[in-house]
């Protein structure tokens, strides 16, 4: 099977590299070849590799900024995606796409579904809606997964600022009033390919939407601590705060826990528990920078 994947270096392209299964053709493009802000060549781009599944890890991510660049978050997030999606169904290609808890509003007291209404606060939750509102409509060949809190051993992510903000200090500020599901890349990698190879098996009737992140739930303070409790780092204070003690140009949910409940029935996928992904990726920032140190 002939696969085109849109994002490299990233924490999510680097992860479906990594664990790439060697049955496929994969071809992974990043900058400079692509460019998701020039949404008019990804057409040919699509159209000249003829996959039989394209996936689409690169996105607009910087939630704060995109409140003051709306328009270029719009045109990475929804924009390129529908360019992308309307070739795929010229050439009868599967399209795969990530999307995020940011299109909740965060009132909710228990998970969200797939079918929960939906009504993103920020620029970046609204671009990223449209991303797939705009598939949906491009192209039925669709599989979208809607992840959140998404970290990895590399690039630049809630677990590797915790622990730079470790070394220079010995108490942290953490928010510990919203609530969600720290999510490994390398996990989404690993079930993304999973769905691939049960879609090329010829499972058309289970295109759609999913929610995909690790199981429970907790904190961003939580998600701290449990990564110094991890370490071992006894000389690091982790202070609770709330939301309005930590104010950010775009709004945050304050509640994003997704159900992972149709993945699992539909394909019998379940993300491990966040805080055995958090272990494993501690562990491997470990052996990265040298036996028992975590020093980034």
């Amino acid at each position: 099977m002939k696969i085109l994947v849109v994002g490299r270096v990233g924490q999510l392209g680097s992860a479906l590299a990594e664990v790439l299964p060697g049955r496929y053709e994969t071809k992974f493009l990043d900058q400079p070849d692509i460019d998701l802000a020039a949404p008019s060549s990804l057409r040919e781009i699509v159209l000249s590799s003829r996959p039989a599944v394209v996936i689409n890890a690169a996105a607009y991510t910087a939630v704060d900024r995109a409140e003051s660049e709306a328009a270029l978050a719009h045109t990475i997030n929804a924009e390129a995606p529908l360019v992308m999606a309307s070739a795929c169904k010229e050439i009868d290609a599967v399209f795969m796409h990530y999307s995020t808890d940011f299109v909740f509003d965060g009132a909710s007291g228990v998970p969200y579904t797939e079918n929960s209404p939906t009504a993103p606060a920020s620029v970046y939750g609204q671009s990223k809606l449209a991303g797939e509102e705009a598939i949906a409509a491009a192209t039925e060949r669709h599989v979208i997964l809607r992840t959140a809190w998404l970290y990895s051993s590399v690039g630049h992510n809630f677990l590797k600022t915790m622990l730079r903000l470790a070394e220079g200090g010995s108490e942290i500020r953490v928010v510990a009033d919203q609530v969600g599901s720290p999510t490994y890349a390398w996990d989404l990698a690993q079930v993304t390919w999973a769905i691939v190879d049960a879609l090329g098996r010829g499972s058309e009737d289970r295109f759609g939407l999913y929610h995909a992140v690790n199981a429970g739930v907790t904190s961003w303070h939580g998600f701290a601590t449990k990564i110094f409790d991890l370490i071992g780092w006894k000389g690091v204070r982790v202070r609770a705060i709330s939301t309005e003690e930590y104010p950010t140009p775009a709004p945050r949910p304050r509640f994003s826990a997704l159900s992972c409940e149709r993945l699992r029935q539909t394909f019998d996928l379940t993300l491990p528990d966040w805080q055995d992904a958090v272990a494993r990726c501690l562990q491997r920032l470990r052996v990265e920078n040298g036996a028992g140190s975590t020093s980034l």
